[in-house]
């Protein structure tokens, strides 16, 4: 199932460029430890093709359609296969990751307030994303936790952690 991300428009998706723009010139663009050699030359040209005109499933289904991704990875006791739906939860985590980025821009900019959302349902949903839900957000502080935990839980604990669906929109 798909996000529903309530503000995503031109604007919107301008910022979440510039934001792309911001970590690829200061070297700090999210590579997955999952991506192959393929996925680490490609990831940054089909994440912008898909924030300019997709969403989080197209996105997905490139990074997968297009083999971006090892089929087995190292972990702390031995060799695994990697999840067969590790495309999605990048795409997915990503994808939002920037989308709230420009939000909180916008939110700066024109003084409005970020409300925490449910922005994809989940089959089973944790207590600390329930307790997030409907909640408000400091923009500057997020903006900046977002840009500072790069591919990592955030200390905001926003978005909140991969597969959690929450998201936020302006109010």
């Amino acid at each position: 199932m798909a996000f529903t991300f309530e503000n995503l428009n031109e604007n919107i998706r301008k910022k979440m460029l510039e934001e792309i723009q911001l970590d690829i010139s200061s070297n700090q663009l999210y590579l997955s430890k999952r991506f192959n050699a393929k996925g680490n030359l490609n990831y940054q040209e089909i994440l912008v093709k898909h924030v300019k005109t997709g969403n989080e499933i197209s996105l997905g289904e490139e990074l997968r359609q297009t083999d971006c991704f090892n089929t087995t990875e190292q972990t702390k006791t031995g060799s695994k296969k990697v999840p067969v739906n590790a495309h999605e939860t990048l795409s997915e985590s990503e994808f939002n990751r920037f989308y709230v980025r420009a939000l909180c821009l916008i939110a700066i900019e024109d003084q409005k307030k970020l409300q925490v959302y449910r922005a994809k349902s989940v089959q089973v949903s944790r207590s600390i994303s329930q307790q997030k839900i409907d909640s408000f957000v400091d923009p500057n502080q997020l903006l900046k936790d977002l840009r500072t935990n790069i591919g990592v839980d955030t200390a905001l604990g926003l978005p909140s952690g991969p597969n959690s669906g929450l998201s936020v929109k302006l109010v």
